[in-house]
């Protein structure tokens, strides 16, 4: 292995604003506002403030799932927060989100409105909130299904701010911190692949807010969506969780909320911001991704 650097920490850390990589201008050791902004507020119960990354893609198919079983009141707006140009950091996103991440969610349907940040917190709000079946009520299964969805909360930050980084958006390329994250990013695909060797879904035989959590970053690595990374990884020789990606997509509520506030890959795939069920079928242009 060759030696990435000399480098040396200092004896006390400060901030570098020019520390490069593609996500540079949003991270900061800092907490709070930047500027203020309040954040717009649709028609719908729900408010969900969101970007089309994984962790946004996880609440939006969640609402299309509960619409798909008929719960009326899980009609949302989604609104499109630019983490690259710092909406995040705005007065009402920071408000609804302390930790000024992407996705948070605001429920207006009773006298108060009550913000629910983190995606898995998200999940099983919404899950409660409806009686879904999504989120078993007891026994193994609802074992099982919190299991894996905090399995999924604490593996994947190693899969996308390590493996991700490193391999995709740092400035440049260290060996160590890929073959590293790397093989930790393996190591997760063998542990969900041997579960799925042994059930149809992660809780057991039903699909649940787990499978919908894991999904957007697993079944996307999986089915060469992340990073680029397939190959490099190896991604085929994991057959469950192959034949688990594949019959995840393929729902139709998967297909509609993985395209909500994305802004990669396919312009085709993509839905700025979902305010009505229409706006799958009748994208104008200023839901459309842009076009260059």
């Amino acid at each position: 292995m060759s030696n990435a650097s000399d480098y040396a920490p200092p004896k006390v850390w400060q901030w570098n604003k020019a520390n490069g990589g593609r996500f540079a201008n949003i991270n900061r050791p800092i907490a709070g506002a930047t500027h203020d902004k309040e954040l717009p507020v649709g028609k719908h119960p729900i408010q969900l403030y969101s970007l089309g990354t994984p962790n946004g893609q996880k609440v939006t198919i969640m609402l299309e799932e509960l619409l798909a079983e008929g719960h009326k009141g899980a009609e949302y707006d989604a609104w499109l927060i630019k983490i690259g140009e710092g909406e995040q950091f705005g007065s009402g996103f920071v408000a609804a989100n302390p930790n000024s991440k992407i996705p948070a969610l605001v429920d207006r349907s009773g006298p108060k409105p009550i913000r629910v940040f983190e995606s898995g917190a998200i999940l099983v709000w919404l899950a409660e909130k409806f009686g879904s079946p999504l989120l078993p009520k007891q026994g193994e299964e609802r074992a099982e299904c919190l299991s894996w969805l905090f399995w999924q909360m604490g593996s994947a930050p190693y899969l996308g701010g390590g493996f991700g980084h490193f391999f995709a958006y740092a400035p440049s390329k260290i060996e160590y911190a890929i073959d590293r994250f790397a093989m930790e990013t393996k190591r997760q695909l063998d542990v969900l692949d041997r579960r799925l060797g042994e059930v149809k879904y992660l809780a057991g035989d039903n699909y649940t807010i787990a499978d919908i959590a894991v999904w957007p970053w697993y079944g996307g690595l999986a089915k060469g969506l992340l990073y680029g990374a397939g190959e490099f990884l190896a991604v085929t020789e994991y057959k469950n969780v192959q034949r688990w990606a594949d019959a995840i997509g393929a729902r139709p509520a998967v297909k509609r909320g993985r395209i909500v506030n994305r802004l990669q890959g396919d312009p085709a795939a993509q839905l700025r911001e979902r305010h009505d069920a229409s706006d799958f079928d009748l994208r104008t242009e200023d839901k459309l991704a842009p076009k260059n």
